[in-house]
């Protein structure tokens, strides 16, 4: 079996790593915020970014694959080509959906990371796979390097970008993310010899460096419009506070305007949503308020809803309300309560509404509660 000789265009592998940077950085800011929005935008957001993701892994490898110069003409089938970012962006999207749907626990992160990981992987041996007359000799020692550097890299970059969400994580999650994508690539590449076939074995149309060059053109033109957009809203300054330089210092008090009336406090009404539609629960029809992730679930005596607030942001609007924290996860309405049960140094309340279920107390919050309730 005789190996060709392979070499790298310098300034197409400098390219690939530049998309790598703009897809992260585009596809982890687009995630950025998502509590405060509905469900429904949520999930565009989601999908857009999944894209970006999974699209930019697809970008940098076929970038830098247009960079391999080889002594032989190589095509690519179209039809894997495409099923390869097909792939990405499908198991990228499922581990954002885990992200933003579900619990965040360090469990769901990390399975998070490494699903994005094996998507990497995946995209690029079934990009690998569609090379015609020219096939790729794989050494376990490269797969597995390959397959330590993904799973590791993204759980790192998942840590990181979904730590406490800042700017600055998720400018240190790009960088974990784009050194993922790249790693695989290169190292694989690196452990990864080229042999010359006779015949082609295509599944779908055959394409040529060049139709594929379009296509990665195209894509690269998405990412970095994506990158322009979200780099506006990041990088850009708070807008300063004005103050009118020409209005007197001070007035008489006979020329002082009349004072303008106090609004009226609005009620306090809390956002849920049920079926895509949002419906303002008055807390009065409260029982109980339960953490949901990043999210909270408000139960009422006839269903449970979905509120975008986190436990945090209950608890301030909820407190002036009457709402006590019985608990890290859980925000009672005393009102609602109907018994109290003490259970060694913790307890539980229970509401007049059998359906629902009994809330526990915590031994931190036993005292508050307990003298809440009068018990």
């Amino acid at each position: 079996m005789e190996f060709l000789d392979v070499g790298q265009n310098s300034w197409l592998v400098a390219a690939s790593v530049v998309i790598a940077l703009a897809a992260g950085f585009t596809g982890l800011t687009l995630s950025k915020d998502l509590s405060k929005q509905g469900v429904a935008q949520r999930k565009r957001s989601v999908a857009a970014s999944a894209i970006a993701l999974g699209g930019g892994i697809w970008s940098m490898h076929f970038v830098a694959m247009l960079g391999m110069q080889m002594p032989i003409l190589f095509y690519y089938d179209a039809a894997v080509t495409l099923a390869s970012a097909l792939l990405a962006i499908l198991i990228v999207g499922t581990a954002l959906l885990l992200l933003h749907f579900r619990d965040r626990t360090p469990v769901t992160v990390s399975a998070a990371g490494a699903l994005v990981g094996c998507g990497i992987l995946a995209m690029h041996y079934l990009g690998m796979a569609g090379l015609q007359l020219c096939k790729p000799v794989y050494t376990p020692l490269g797969v597995a390097m390959s397959a330590v550097s993904a799973i590791g890299l993204c759980i790192g970059a998942f840590w990181v970008a979904y730590g406490k969400r800042t700017n600055r994580s998720i400018l240190l999650g790009t960088l974990c993310f784009a050194l993922a994508v790249c790693a695989v690539h290169f190292i694989a590449t690196a452990n990864t010899q080229f042999v010359a076939v006779q015949t082609l074995d295509e599944f779908g149309p055959v394409m040529s460096n060049e139709t594929l060059a379009l296509g990665v053109i195209v894509s690269s033109f998405v990412i970095f419009g994506g990158f322009l957009w979200m780099g506006v809203t990041f990088f850009a300054p708070p807008a300063p506070m004005t103050t009118d330089v020409s209005a007197p210092v001070t007035a008489p008090a006979a020329m002082a305007p009349a004072p303008a009336p106090i609004a009226a406090p609005r009620p306090l009404h809390i956002p849920c949503e049920r079926h895509g539609v949002t419906h303002m629960i008055d807390p009065v029809q409260v029982a109980f308020v339960r953490a949901e992730g990043h999210y909270t679930k408000v139960y009422t005596s006839d269903a449970q809803h979905f509120c975008a607030w986190p436990i945090t942001e209950a608890v301030k609007r909820l407190s002036d309300a009457g709402f006590i924290k019985t608990h890290r996860s859980y925000l009672v309405n005393p009102a609602q309560v109907k018994g109290f049960e003490r259970t060694k140094d913790q307890g539980l309340c229970r509401f007049a509404d059998g359906h629902l279920p009994a809330v526990p107390v915590s031994r931190s919050h036993l005292k508050a509660v307990r003298d809440t309730l009068g018990v």
